[in-house]
């Protein structure tokens, strides 16, 4: 490699320079042989460099801004490529290969990426045409109006004077028609003439008031009022047209006053470009950017552009949103294929789409099956959860596919309020979170926005994202409940419970936060700090009370904990370290994690039993576990759940509570299991549960959750 390649590489780590180049080097092969230039093919590569370039920097762009690439349509013109057929193969480069070779944001996604490409195409016609239409119309003009002023002067070369007037008047590109003051057509060229249909007698002789449009912008008349009075010398619009078979022809429209020799207004002369197939296109472009290619239904893109009209709409006025997610649709699209899932989504856009039929309602697409619709008016209340309804009828029926029938359901997220409230962002927060609510009430249903509810799905959000940050930087810490032995009263042991020291909520128990931890993953490297951090405890207490201090320590484990591969690898690495034995450590693992577990889930869990870790069963009687299956398990203890010792707060105690506890320690104590019961909060039950045989306890009636120094100083009263 040479020296200039390499610092070109260094200069160039991703490639971009030399996709630019390859990209360039296409578009010159395109438009070269279109193009009325004295350059050379390398020539007009090295000049479409930097437009390649702006058209990459444009599709990366935040935020993102078409127009920018009209510049690059403009400087087409500039460099001579001036045949539709160059416009035509600029167009067809962009699309092809843009995208591919100088790529996008690699967080946006393919479809955003094409939605972009095709707003530079228009954006890149859109110049293009606005430069061909100035350099044109300045040329003609120019000539026009020389030749015009020059036949009025009959003093001079007159036959000349008409001759160049006739040259440029009929061989002009442009329409150009002449009027008097009055507003009579005296006399069109034969641009003109075609434009409006190829008849001369359609258009000579009229008036131009006659051609008035009901989409005339309301100033044009007003300008050709000024102009035919001498107020002003000429203006320019986008006017349409009718057609004599009714068709509407647009133009760009430059009128201008034509004044004899004393300055007197005299005539008006009319220069017109026909933009009919330019304006085509931009509307099929504009659709292309704002319509889901997939179901024809308006895109993300259009939808925010509703959207953020109806929640910034004027006082008096409501709107309401459906925010829609198909449930299930994800393993239709896993077991059968993208194609099959597509077909389901254009036939469920079709069905939502015949929902949403009266004014000031549609619905749109945002992506994958996510679908919207909203409504405005002023009883958006009653219209926004009828609309709910019949979304969930319409996906009622069994949808056909390839002869494979589907039904579909849906869960529906309902935002309604008055305009000038909230954000569009708000909205939408609000419409997601309650969709998600719905969904997690068992879907095929709609729910109604709860302030209080979204301001705890926020809450939740917020913990989520700052847990990791959390850990690294010791916001955690573990509080610790004394087990105690029912026979002496003596402390047996004591359980670890984390605690999050949140900077802006306080304190937190691990109800608020652990299933946060299970559902980000966090659960297992937190895990694995609250096992070194009660170990360490565990072993200190053996060194500093020997007289007394706990004998074992237990510490939860999740079932994503359980399913971890290092489970077995960290706990003895952790027990090594410390120094502490096996047998004073307990895993207290939830009834529900091991039914129905199988043996790849119980094997570490009976490597670590063997090694002398007691293995505890806790909540036990919450979930749906068959006693005689406590055989099949590597537990050594079970923690009684707090609901069966509630019946022994009453006197007298519940005499069913009675009977299952007892029943369930009998059975125990046969599988030599000890019992230890949770939620002890009197006297009474401590008592009671003694005389049942149960084995250890712990609760408020012993001590709540505390930090490790007060283990030690426990004293008996009963909660409050």
């Amino acid at each position: 490699m040479s020296p200039t390649q390499e610092a070109g590489s260094a200069a160039d780590p991703d490639g971009l320079e030399d996709r630019l180049r390859r990209f360039a080097t296409i578009w010159s092969r395109a438009v070269f042989p279109v193009t009325a230039t004295s350059l050379t093919r390398p020539e007009i590569e090295q000049l479409l460099l930097p437009l390649a370039r702006e058209l990459s920097l444009s599709l990366q762009a935040r935020p993102f801004d078409p127009q920018v690439a009209q510049r690059i349509g403009a400087a087409l013109v500039d460099a001579h490529c001036t045949d539709p057929e160059a416009l035509s193969r600029t167009l067809g480069v962009i699309d092809a290969y843009l995208v591919l070779y100088c790529g996008g944001d690699p967080e946006q996604s393919a479809e955003e990426n094409r939605a972009r490409c095709a707003r530079l195409q228009h954006a890149v016609a859109a110049g293009f045409a606005q430069g061909l239409r100035e350099r044109t119309l300045a040329e003609q003009e120019a000539i026009a109006r020389s030749s015009l002023l020059a036949r009025t002067d009959a003093v001079q070369a007159l036959h000349a004077t008409e001759t160049r007037f006739r040259a440029v008047f009929e061989g002009a590109a442009i329409g150009i028609g002449i009027a008097d003051l009055e507003g009579n057509v005296l006399e069109v060229n034969e641009t003109l003439t075609r434009m409006f249909g190829g008849l001369e007698h359609h258009v000579r002789g009229r008036k131009v008031t006659d051609w008035a449009h009901p989409e005339d912008r309301p100033h044009v008349w007003q300008l050709y009022r000024e102009l035919t009075r001498g107020e002003r010398e000429h203006f320019r619009v986008e006017k349409p047209f009718f057609r004599n078979d009714g068709t509407v022809l647009w133009t760009n429209l430059t009128v201008s006053l034509l004044r004899d020799a004393d300055g007197n207004p005299e005539y008006q002369l009319a220069l017109m470009e026909d933009t009919t197939e330019r304006r085509l296109l931009n509307l099929r472009l504009r659709y292309e950017a704002t319509h889901d290619a997939l179901t024809g239904l308006p895109n993300r893109t259009l939808f925010f552009e509703r959207l953020e009209k109806a929640v910034s709409g004027p006082e008096g006025t409501r709107f309401g949103l459906c925010y829609l997610d198909l449930d299930g649709f994800k393993a239709i699209n896993d077991s059968l294929g993208h194609a099959t899932g597509d077909r389901l989504l254009v036939e469920v856009a079709d069905r939502l789409q015949s929902c949403a039929t009266a004014p000031g309602e549609m619905v749109a697409r945002l992506g994958g099956d996510e679908f919207v619709a909203l409504t405005t008016g002023e009883d958006t209340k009653r219209e926004v959860d009828e609309l709910a309804a019949r979304i969930l009828i319409a996906l009622a029926s069994p949808i056909a596919v390839d002869g494979r029938e589907f039904t579909v359901r849906g869960s529906i997220g309902i935002v309604e309020g008055p305009a000038g409230e909230r954000t569009t962002a708000e909205v939408l927060r609000s419409a997601d979170i309650t969709m998600y609510r719905a969904k997690s009430a068992g879907g095929n249903r709609f729910e109604l926005a709860d302030p209080e509810a979204d301001a705890r799905a926020i809450t939740r959000h917020g913990l989520t994202t700052a847990l990791p940050a959390a850990l690294e930087r010791g916001e955690f810490f573990i509080e610790y409940q004394p087990l105690v032995h029912l026979g002496d009263g003596s402390v047996h042991g004591a359980e670890a419970l984390v605690r999050w020291c949140h900077p802006q909520h306080g304190v937190l128990g691990p109800d608020q936060f652990i299933p946060l931890a299970e559902h980000t993953g966090l659960i297992v490297p937190l895990g694995r700090w609250v096992l070194q951090e009660a170990v360490r405890q565990a072993r200190y207490w053996q060194e500093r009370h020997s007289d007394g201090g706990p004998l074992r320590i237990n510490v939860n484990l999740s079932p994503a904990q359980l399913h971890h591969p290092g489970l077995v690898t960290d706990t003895v690495d952790v027990l090594e370290r410390s120094g502490l034995e096996p047998g004073a450590l307990c895993l207290e693992v939830t009834e529900s994690a091991l039914i129905g577990a199988d043996e790849d889930v119980l094997k570490p869990l009976r490597q670590l039993a063997e090694m002398g870790v007691d293995i505890a069963l806790d909540d036990f009687g919450t979930g749906y576990s068959n006693l005689a299956n406590l055989r099949r398990l590597p537990v050594s203890v079970l923690k009684l759940d707090r609901s069966f010792t509630q019946g022994m707060q009453r006197h007298p105690a519940d005499p069913v509570d009675l009977k299952i506890v007892e029943g369930i320690v009998s059975l125990a104590h046969s599988l030599s299991l000890a019992v230890t019961v949770e939620g002890v909060e009197t006297g009474a039950q401590a008592e009671q549960l003694r005389e049942l045989g149960c084995d250890t306890a712990q609760g408020w009636y012993y001590a709540r959750p505390g930090p490790p120094d007060k283990l030690h100083a426990l004293s008996l009263a009963d909660a409050v």
